[in-house]
């Protein structure tokens, strides 16, 4: 099956926005269903929700977003596009990273970036412009492929609490 060149979706921040989450690029249930960590498998809502205190998995994919606004978290990946075969992130190629300098310039009250795998934090470190004041945590992430467990995770997600 030959690799087809997928794209990521907008941003989804504000100005207020504290804590950013960045994965690598949606998989393939995501682009489908046009929504971030869209695979039922998928713990990121879990993770997340338990951070910030919210039911985020059992919310509406909309409600979800207006939780994570009012929260100040805001969330984009760091490949503008890439190819891909399958949503194994281990099979990315040719991506092209999004410019997060531009993106952080416009995100005054920025206090934490999170990369939500070990894909996300390889290309998305390389991006950040000199930090000052603004954390920089690589957790596991949050895909089912990613085996150690929940428990395991969020411990480290519980991390993003100090952002908020």
């Amino acid at each position: 099956m030959p690799a087809v060149r997928h794209a990521s979706f907008a941003p989804h921040v504000a100005p207020d926005t504290r804590l950013l989450i960045l994965g690598s690029l949606p998989g393939a249930r995501s682009l489908a269903e046009r929504q971030y960590y869209a695979h039922p498998t998928n713990q990121f809502w879990r993770l997340l929700g338990e951070a910030i205190g919210q039911p985020l998995a059992d919310l509406p994919y909309d409600d979800r977003l207006t939780v994570l606004r009012e929260a100040k978290v805001g969330l984009w990946d760091v490949i503008r596009s890439a190819e891909r075969h399958t949503s194994s992130d281990s099979l990315i190629r040719e991506a092209e990273a999004h410019d997060l300098a531009a993106l952080m310039a416009d995100l005054p009250d920025l206090r934490m970036i999170a990369f939500n795998g070990g894909k996300a934090a390889a290309i998305g470190r390389r991006q950040l412009p000199p930090l000052e004041g603004v954390a920089v945590v690589d957790l596991p992430s949050s895909s089912a492929a990613h085996t150690i467990g929940f428990a395991a995770k969020l411990d480290r997600w519980l991390a993003l609490r100090s952002a908020l």
